[in-house]
């Protein structure tokens, strides 16, 4: 992951020699609030402790699991990662703790799961809340023994794995809805670490920006001078539903639209904008035009999808029931863009 280009250590307060290679993992902040969350990765990087990390989607819970990684005993073992929420319920198991041949239809041969692969690292399950009732209950049990079978076998093995989970679910409330066991919850949560949305650190939103856009422009091969000044007070003013993923998005989006040499964001971009743009008729109008082009591309190069990792929802860097709802209210028919499938 690259560095960022600019030195912010001269700037930022020191969080127990975490300012000191943050920028290697790609974490960037300054607010108080995200300074106690680095407070807590850095405490508990170097123990076997469990990490339950909290957050609305697109605050950078992957991004924390491998700083606790890179920082931990582990670290010269690659980190196992696993999105549950990317998996069918049915085969979750098996990808967890693996299977054995002609354990079920399709298992043609043996395969070993992400939990055993893990042995001596780090298992990442991202999205936890989505794990299915029969797989919870392996899970408990690798978590306190250590223990886990294949399915279709009933030798016990043995792995040494840290385990790191991730959620954007109110686990709490899951668990009143009977969806998710609560023990489970308390061996996941040894040590919860909660990850402020972007709106809480916007005093964050301009050394992030720069960060993107200087990503953006290697990329791109091009050199900006910095953001202008009408485009980072639009930036900072925004709610960013999408948090720090949709700001990448808008970032690159606008580095690809601008031709000066200082990065300008087009309003458009900003689809849920609330209030630090004239409501003038006119602009609404071309907001909203802006608004139907953005997502009516996203939907045709996803064929149509919304949700899921290569989902339109995705591509525009918004959660996907934020894009359902602009879907509807601007009357677009997302079935039409599905033409393409074989």
């Amino acid at each position: 992951m690259q560095a960022r280009v600019e030195n912010l250590d001269a700037r930022e307060p020191r969080v127990r020699g975490f300012s000191r290679d943050r920028q290697a993992d790609g974490i960037v902040g300054r607010a108080p609030r995200f300074a106690e969350t680095l407070e807590k990765v850095e405490r508990v990087s170097a123990t076997n402790a469990t990490v339950l990390i909290t957050g609305e989607t697109g605050t950078g819970k992957e991004l924390v699991a491998r700083a606790i990684h890179r920082r931990s005993r582990r670290s010269s073992q690659a980190m196992v990662c696993a999105n549950l929420a990317a998996l069918p319920h049915e085969l979750v198991a098996s990808e967890l703790f693996g299977h054995e041949a002609g354990a079920f239809t399709g298992a043609v041969q043996r395969r070993i799961g992400r939990f055993e692969a893990a042995n001596a690292s780090t298992l990442f399950l991202d999205e936890v809340g989505e794990l299915p009732p029969r797989a919870q209950v392996a899970l408990l049990r690798a978590l306190q023994e250590g223990e886990f079978e294949r399915i279709g076998s009933s030798q016990t093995r043995i792995a040494d794995v840290r385990v790191i989970a991730a959620t954007n679910r109110n686990l709490e409330q899951t668990i009143d809805d009977g969806l998710f066991r609560r023990d489970l919850f308390y061996r996941l949560a040894v040590f919860p670490i909660h990850l402020p949305p972007l709106r809480e650190r916007r005093e964050d939103i301009p050394a992030l920006a720069d960060h993107f856009l200087a990503k953006a422009a290697a990329r791109l091969g091009r050199e900006f001078a910095g953001i202008d000044t009408e485009s980072m007070e639009r930036l900072i003013e925004y709610r960013w539903p999408g948090n720090i993923r949709e700001l990448q998005n808008v970032i690159e989006r606008s580095a690809i639209l601008s031709d000066g040499a200082h990065l300008q964001v087009p309003p458009v971009l900003l689809l849920t904008r609330a209030g630090a743009v004239p409501a003038t008729s006119t602009l609404s109008r071309a907001i909203e035009s802006g608004e139907r082009r953005l997502i009516e591309q996203a939907l045709e190069e996803s064929n149509g999808r919304v949700f899921g990792p290569t989902g339109a929802a995705t591509r525009l860097g918004i959660p996907s029931s934020t894009l359902e709802s602009k879907i509807k209210r601007l009357r677009i028919n997302k079935h039409h863009f599905r033409s393409s499938y074989v």
